[in-house]
C-alpha cells in the first residue's frame, strides 16, 4: 500500500517545490533508473518503499479525498499508547525532588495535566479539516519563513524527548542483563526499532499503536503487583510544600504535555472532514490525560519509596530507572526480567510517534529540505539519537530537568498564538484558511507579528524562571510561572500586532 498525492498539484494551485513532494507510481511499467549516484539512490530508494507500507505523503496537505480514515478509536489507542508506558513514570520521579510529599505531588499532576491537555486535544480537531500538519496550520500566523524558527525549537524538543525515552529504555535493558549489556547497547537497539516503525509512516504507526498498549497495561500491573507492598513507606520531606516547589513541578508536568500540542493534528489529517470533533477531542483527552495522570502517580510514590527499600536504592543508583523497575519486580524471577524488556519496548509507541513528527518538522525546516523524502529522516534521526543519548545518559536526570526546564517557555508563547490567532482572526472557523496558500509566502502573513509577541512575552517570562541555572525575581516569590505568562502574554500581545502587520502588509 502506498500513500500519495494524487494528481499534479501545479493544477490544484500549488507552487512548482510542492510539486517535487508528489510521486506518481505506475507499479506496472517500472521506468529505467535515471542516471547520477542521487538519480539511483531515489529510484532504488523509492522501490522499496513501494514494496511495503511506506508513507510517501510529507508536509502536503492531504487532499480531502484522501482523508478517508474512519476509524475514530485509533486517535484514542495512539495517544494512549503514546502515554502508557514508563515514560510518564520517570517524570513523575522529580516531584519528590521540589519537596513535594505523594499528595502534593499527585495534586499538582492531577491539576496541570487536566489543564495543559485541553491544548493539544482541541488542536488534534483541526486536522481532519484542514489537512494540513500542525506546524503548517501555524503558517497562517507565523508566516511561510517565520515558522522555520519555532519549527527548529520543535525539532529540538521533541528530540530531545526521543533522547530521554532512549536512554529509559536503554536503561531497562541494561537492568535485566544485569551489567552484562551496557546502557548505550540498549540504546542502540532503542534506536534502531524507533527508525523501523517512524520509516514507514502513518498507516504502520497507527497499525502499531492499536496493540502496543495492551503489553503496556499488563507489565505495569505486574510490576506495582510485585513491587506495591513497599510504596506506603513513603520518606516523609524534610519541610512542608512551598508555592515554590508546587509551581515548579507544575512547569515540569504542563512541559511534558504541552508540547504534544505542536505536533498535535499530524496524527489526524488522514481522519474523514466530517468526523465529529467532540470525538476527536474526547479521544485525544483521554487518551493523554487518563495515563499520564495515573502513571506520574505512580513515579511520585516509587521515587518516594526509594530511600525505605534498601534493594530500591541500590538498583536506583546503578541504572536509575531501570533499576528500580527490576527491583520492583524481582519477586517474579525470570518472568519479572521478561517483563522489564516490555516495559523498555513500551516505549517504542512514544518514541515512533515523536520520530514520525520529527521526520516531517524536517521537511519544514527550509525549502531545501522539501525535497528530501519523509523517510530518509528516519534513518537521520536515528543517527542523531545515538550518539546525543549515550553522551546525555551519563548525567540522566539532571539532563531531564535542564531540558524539561526549557521546552515549557517556548511552547507556551508559541500556543499562545497560534490559539489566539484561530480564535479572534479566523474566529475559530477552519473555512477561513485559504488552504491554497499553505505555501505562497505572497499571500500568508508576514509572521513579524508573532514572532514579536512570542519575543516580547520573555520580558515576563525570565523574571518568572526557576531554573538550576537562573531563578529570576518574581520566581524566587512565587514559583516558576514562566509557561503562564509565556501564553498568556504573548496571545494578548499578539492582537494589537497583528492589527499593525495587516495594515502595513494588506495581508
Amino acid at each position: 500500500m502506498v500513500t500519495q498525492s494524487d494528481g499534479n498539484p501545479l493544477e490544484k494551485g500549488h507552487d512548482a517545490e510542492a510539486n517535487l513532494q508528489s510521486i506518481e507510481v505506475d507499479e506496472s511499467k517500472p521506468a529505467a533508473p535515471p542516471s547520477g549516484l542521487w538519480g539511483n539512490l531515489r529510484y532504488y530508494g523509492h522501490k522499496v518503499v513501494v514494496a511495503g507500507r511506506v508513507e510517501l505523503q510529507g508536509i502536503s496537505p492531504i487532499p480531502v479525498k484522501e482523508r478517508t480514515v474512519t476509524k475514530t478509536l485509533n486517535i484514542f489507542t495512539l495517544w494512549w499508547s503514546m502515554s502508557c508506558n514508563i515514560l510518564p513514570i520517570t517524570f513523575g520521579m522529580l516531584g519528590p525532588s521540589y519537596g513535594l510529599s505523594l499528595r502534593d505531588s499527585c495534586l499538582v499532576i492531577l491539576f496541570f495535566t487536566l489543564l495543559s491537555t485541553i491544548l493539544p486535544a482541541y488542536l488534534c480537531t483541526l486536522g481532519p479539516k484542514l489537512g494540513m500538519r500542525q506546524m503548517i496550520q501555524a503558517r497562517y500566523s507565523w508566516g511561510r519563513y517565520i515558522i522555520s524558527l519555532p519549527v527548529l525549537l520543535n525539532l529540538a524538543t521533541m528530540t530531545g524527548f526521543s533522547v530521554i525515552i532512549v536512554i529509559t529504555g536503554g536503561q531497562c535493558l541494561s537492568a535485566v542483563a544485569n551489567g552484562h549489556l551496557s546502557i548505550s547497547v540498549g540504546i542502540v537497539i532503542m534506536s534502531i526499532l524507533t527508525l523501523i516503525i517512524s520509516f514507514c509512516g502513518f498507516t504502520t504507526l497507527h497499525m502499531y499503536e492499536r496493540f502496543a498498549w495492551i503489553p503496556a497495561v499488563i507489565a505495569i500491573i505486574v510490576a506495582v503487583g510485585c513491587g506495591g507492598k513497599y510504596l506506603h513507606l513513603q520518606t516523609p520531606p524534610a519541610d512542608p510544600a512551598t508555592p515554590q516547589g508546587v509551581l515548579s513541578f507544575a512547569m515540569i508536568v504542563a512541559s511534558y504535555m504541552i508540547p504534544w500540542a505542536c505536533l498535535a493534528s499530524d496524527f489526524t489529517t488522514y481522519l474523514v472532514p466530517s468526523t465529529p470533533s467532540w470525538k476527536i477531542f474526547t479521544y485525544s483527552y483521554t487518551g493523554l490525560a487518563l495515563p499520564t495522570i495515573l502513571l506520574m502517580c505512580l513515579g511520585a510514590a516509587i521515587q518516594g519509596a526509594i530511600p525505605s527499600v534498601p534493594a530500591w536504592s541500590e538498583a536506583y543508583n546503578e541504572t536509575l530507572v531501570g533499576g528500580v523497575l527490576q527491583a520492583m519486580l524481582a519477586p517474579a524471577r525470570g518472568f519479572g526480567r521478561f517483563l522489564v524488556v516490555i516495559l523498555s519496548f513500551t516505549l517504542l509507541g512514544n518514541l515512533a510517534a515523536t520520530s514520525y513528527s520529527i521526520t516531517l518538522n524536517f521537511q519544514m525546516l527550509a525549502p531545501v529540505l522539501f525535497k528530501v523524502p519523509r523517510y530518509l529522516f528516519a534513518i537521520i534521526l536515528a543517527a542523531i539519537l545515538i550518539p546525543v543519548s549515550i553522551k546525555a545518559a551519563a548525567d540522566f536526570f539532571d539532563s531531564l530537568e535542564n531540558f524539561v526546564g526549557l521546552i515549557g517557555y517556548w511552547s507556551s508563547a508559541f500556543l499562545g498564538v497560534v490559539m489566539v490567532d484561530h480564535f479572534w482572526d479566523k474566529k475559530g472557523d477552519c473555512s477561513r484558511y485559504d488552504l491554497d496558500a499553505w505555501n505562497d509566502a505572497s499571500q500568508l502573513p508576514w509572521g513579524v507579528a508573532a514572532l514579536t509577541a512570542a519575543v516580547a512575552s520573555f520580558a515576563l517570562v525570565i523574571p518568572s524562571m526557576d531554573q538550576v541555572w537562573w531563578q529570576g525575581p518574581i520566581a524566587k516569590t512565587t514559583g516558576d510561572l514562566g509557561f503562564e505568562f509565556a501564553f498568556v502574554v504573548s496571545g494578548l500581545l499578539y492582537v494589537p500586532l497583528r492589527m499593525v502587520e495587516k495594515k502595513v502588509s494588506g495581508r
